[in-house]
């Protein structure tokens, strides 16, 4: 008891430093809780919503499960009704196996075919009668069907079945409701069956939401009670049954990532068990593609999200050090005098483990509620910075994220003892030496871990850099955003190197100041630069800290800005328009006689197309301009001078409206793309060509040359310009097709006008680019075009894949935690400076004091702590902001490898926005003013007689 009334007294002494290093194992407790919170929800989330769209695709209800199978054999011999007894009794296990609960199921029998006719037809009409069918049972009949005449079948023992049938097949037997039937086997006349035709029945699709069971499916037979079908064909054996199906509507919803590999277990089951069963079988199960390719993904979310929160930790550890550090600074008179009076270093090591435990468990309780609100915040990042008004995520505490922050809190107090086990080893004598001592060198500069750092991430920069030119080499595709996890914790172990390694010169670039102009400093700035250059070590941890947020934060503002941006450039560059539309054309393909131009061919047949009004297509709300755009990919191009041709894309144009329209990124071009459209304006026979052409055939500005397609007659253009880009072509070769040197084949471009096209070649179909207002939405385009009556063949809406892109779960947790970890730099930055400032001035007040009263004024005083933190901090976030922009320089480029380098057009680039600097020198110009001030006050307040005492003492 009295051990922990003196841990109590304590930590009430230094009530604000506790507060600040509770405060950092409680946010490093919330961001280890947010990664298996947010990796969960998020993955979940786009799982189901990924099945829900395959309603919307495939028409199908995502949780259905169908089974169909043939009984291969053709008596129902005991060894048969084993299997289909077997078969029955392993489909009611399937929800089991996959997890999830079944919302509905039926169970379909069908017997043989068999000759049906009434029981009053002659000979004659029997001879004739072609009217086939067979008998059928389904799972709770009455509940799935609807009558619309007649009633119910009953189960008869007279020898008569009672049975529904459609009304088409009523209509098809010719006969009435109630006459009675003969049912005959085809194979062998003595197999009869008196039927009565009882009720008609239709589909009923409020009978079950989930699995309405069509009637229109099988119109030809005989709905009997499932009972009856039991006992008379399945265990009686009159009749032959051919086929079973079973359906399932499971419970979709209900299926989580974390029962993805038993649901894909359960799919190779139930297809490895009907493989093998009664006969021939298919299995539907729509969601089986889209599951799968969840295999494996969550955990590959967690990597991600463990490593880009692995910059974050690496400074939350800092920080947490350093206030330890602190902490522990101010108490090593106390630790040594308890040392030098008998005190054993467990007994100070336990005194400060049941310290750490108490703020662990006071983290623990607080840490994970605060992960849930990082996760939401998280969940509604739409880009850097940027936050929009999405669903919440549905986040819950399990065992897994409290294990996880056990884990973070446990790691962090061995972090914080750190420090008090160094403290432990020195009496009062060794901590007098130490504190004479200030100038020894840095455990950091003594290893060289700088320089292994520094070293370790350039040699993986290599390496990146080597693997990303094979993939350019080979046209390969790398896997759709799957970022190498080195590729975050790179740049934070470069960082750290490097701030480690300029701080290694630093001191003697103080000395050089000082040296230089000792003869006019100020006594301010004099003082200043012999306290920097006598005690660097003491500065040290503080500086790595400011040089380590800094620089992180801005490597994560770029590189969160640089993925974003290729991105959507990606994405619009491939577009070329907000929307593109085809609509579709009148032709003459069904047998009118085509002429020989303005056609596309069908095998040795021209088709004509008539163009509709384009007019119908314009003036529409919404929509700034629109703009014609012809595209032929299998066009050929013949220079004459030098003999040599190819393959090419034609595209047609008219330049004013595709001016207007079109999306184009600058830079891309040597002029802006309007020079180029302007270029070929006056001229109806000039194009633009490729370089591709011009490299490989020798074309340059005034050539001519000749363009055709599917036997067209040759028509001449004039090159007047050579381009490298165009909306929606991609340069870049593909695939594996190599010319006649070896090399990748290169893509060919021509662009020409589309009037002369139609003119000398033909008109075929273009599709239609339109420019949007800000806020009109494709719906709304596509209600306009159908109230005007235009047959629209696609629509692509570029905004809907900027949509879709932003919604990856791996997009999301970039974007998300760059902000978090941008925010959290920030924060932590400003706490930490402040908390060792304040705590530096505290440590000197019998400095100070001795100044004050030797009768340095005020303001001489406060120019020494604001010229100490210019060469310090000032210099130290100087330091971060250039190590943070050569950061960028050197392994954003490397996150190229995340995209399909085969389409990866426009060519990616390092984004750098005015504003997330703006944001940084904000902040930091407020941190460092507000410390001031904080600092300035606390000095204005220092009282010169207690200092003096206190020096006494």
């Amino acid at each position: 008891m009295g051990l922990l009334t003196m841990i109590a007294r304590k930590m009430a002494r230094n009530k604000w430093l506790q507060l600040n290093l509770w405060f950092g194992l409680t946010i490093c407790v919330a961001l280890f809780c947010s990664m298996p919170l947010y990796s969960n929800a998020i993955s979940q989330r786009t799982f189901v919503r990924e099945l829900q769209e395959v309603q919307s695709q495939k028409s199908v209800y995502p949780g259905m499960v169908e089974i169909s199978t043939t009984v291969s054999s053709h008596a129902m011999d005991e060894a048969t009704k084993r299997k289909i007894a077997e078969a029955e009794a392993f489909v009611k296990t399937i929800p089991q196996q996959m997890g999830i609960e079944a919302r509905s199921f039926y169970e379909q029998k069908f017997t043989q075919k068999m000759r049906i006719y009434g029981v009053t037809a002659t000979d004659e009409e029997k001879r004739w009668q072609n009217t086939i069918g067979g008998f059928r049972s389904l799972t709770d009949m009455k509940k799935r069907v609807r009558l619309i005449d007649g009633r119910m079948p009953s189960d008869r023992q007279d020898g008569i079945i009672e049975a529904l049938v459609t009304q088409p097949f009523l209509f098809e037997l010719k006969r009435g409701m109630g006459d009675e039937l003969v049912v005959e086997s085809m194979s062998d006349k003595r197999q009869r069956f008196r039927v009565i035709p009882v009720g008609i029945m239709e589909t009923d699709p409020k009978a079950d939401p989930f699995l309405p069971f069509r009637t229109d499916e099988v119109v030809d037979g005989f709905m009997i009670p499932e009972q009856q079908f039991d006992r008379e064909f399945t265990q009686g054996g009159k009749a032959t049954i051919m086929n079973i199906e079973w359906r399932y509507a499971m419970n979709f919803e209900q299926l989580t990532l974390e029962a993805v590999d038993r649901f894909v277990a359960a799919d190779h089951a139930v297809r490895r068990y009907f493989q093998t069963g009664i006969g021939v079988a298919e299995v539907n199960i729509p969601v089986t593609d889209t599951v799968a390719s969840y295999q494996g993904k969550q955990q590959k979310l967690e990597i991600m999200m463990l490593s880009l929160y692995a910059p974050v930790m690496l400074m939350l550890a800092f920080y947490l050090y350093m206030a330890a550090n602190l902490i522990i600074e101010r108490q090593k008179t106390e630790i040594s005098v308890l040392r030098s009076r008998g005190a054993s270093r467990s007994q100070i090591m336990l005194v400060y483990t049941l310290e750490g435990l108490l703020l662990g468990a006071s983290a623990l309780a607080l840490g994970p509620l605060i992960g849930i609100m990082i996760t939401k915040l998280l969940g509604a990042s739409n880009g850097f910075l940027s936050f929009v008004q999405r669903s919440a995520l549905e986040v819950s505490l399990g065992s897994g994220a409290y294990r996880i922050a056990a884990s973070a809190v446990g790691a962090a107090i061995l972090l914080i003892l750190i420090p008090a086990l160094l403290a432990s080893r020195a009496t009062i004598v060794d901590h007098k030496r130490q504190m004479a001592r200030m100038t020894r060198m840095s455990v950091w500069h003594k290893t060289g871990l700088d320089i292994i750092f520094v070293g370790f991430a350039i040699y993986l920069l290599h390496t990146f850099n080597k693997q990303q030119e094979d993939l350019k080499k080979l046209a390969l595709d790398s896997s759709s955003f799957q970022i190498d996890p080195m590729l975050f914790l790179m740049p934070a172990v470069f960082a750290l190197g490097a701030g480690l390694l300029v701080l290694r010169v630093y001191p003697w670039f103080v000395r050089l100041i000082y040296v230089a102009g000792r003869r006019w400093w100020s006594p301010a700035l004099y003082h200043s630069l012999v306290v920097i250059s006598r005690s660097s070590g003491q500065y040290l941890t503080i500086k790595v800290f400011l040089i380590m947020t800094v620089a992180t934060g801005l490597f994560s503002a770029n590189a969160a800005r640089t993925i974003n941006d290729n991105m959507e450039s990606k994405i619009r560059y491939a577009s070329g328009a907000d929307v593109v539309l085809m609509t579709e054309w009148n032709n003459d393909s069904e047998g009118v006689v085509a002429q020989h131009s303005g056609a596309a061919m069908v095998g040795a047949k021209r088709i004509q197309y008539a163009e509709p009004p384009y007019q119908l297509v314009q003036g529409l709300a919404g929509v700034e301009s629109t703009a014609r755009v012809f595209r032929r990919d299998d066009a050929i191009f013949f220079e004459r001078k030098s003999g040599k041709g190819g393959d090419a894309t034609v595209i047609g144009i008219d330049t004013k409206e595709f001016g207007q329209t079109a999306w184009m990124k600058d830079g891309l071009l040597h002029s802006h793309i309007n020079n180029y459209l302007n270029l070929i304006s006056p001229n109806p026979q000039a194009v633009l060509v490729s370089r591709s052409i011009a490299d490989e055939s020798g074309v340059k500005p005034g050539d001519a040359i000749r363009l055709f397609w599917n036997g067209l007659p040759q028509a001449q253009f004039t090159v007047y310009g050579i381009i490298d880009y165009w909306p929606s072509w991609n340069p870049l070769p593909s695939g594996f097709a190599t010319d006649n040197n070896g090399k990748p084949k290169m893509p060919h471009l021509v662009v020409g006008h589309l009037s002369t096209i139609q003119k000398r070649l033909a008109t075929e179909p273009y599709e239609v680019w339109m420019k949007l207002k800000d806020g009109t939405a494709s719906e709304q385009i596509y209600s306009q075009l159908e109230k005007r009556g235009v047959p629209v063949k696609s629509l692509s809406d570029t905004e809907q894949k900027l949509v879709q892109s932003m919604n990856d779960p791996f997009r999301l947790a970039i974007n998300g935690v760059m902000t978090l970890g941008f925010v959290i730099s920030m924060l932590i930055c400003f706490l930490g400076f402040l908390l060792f400032w304040v705590l530096t001035l505290s440590g000197r007040t019998l400095q100070y004091g001795v100044l004050r009263a030797m009768g340095i004024p005020f303001a001489q005083i406060t120019g020494m702590l604001v010229s100490e933190q210019v060469l310090t901090s000032g210099a130290a976030i100087v330091i971060g902001v250039l190590i943070g922009n050569l950061t960028s320089d050197l392994y954003v480029p490397l996150f190229e490898m995340s995209f399909s380098t085969a389409t990866q057009v426009p060519p990616f680039q390092i984004v750098r926005t005015t504003g997330d600097y703006l944001h940084l020198y904000a902040i930091i110009g407020s941190m460092m003013l507000i410390g001031l001030y904080i600092l300035v006050s606390r000095l204005s307040r220092m009282r010169i007689a207690q200092a003096l005492k206190l020096g006494e003492e």
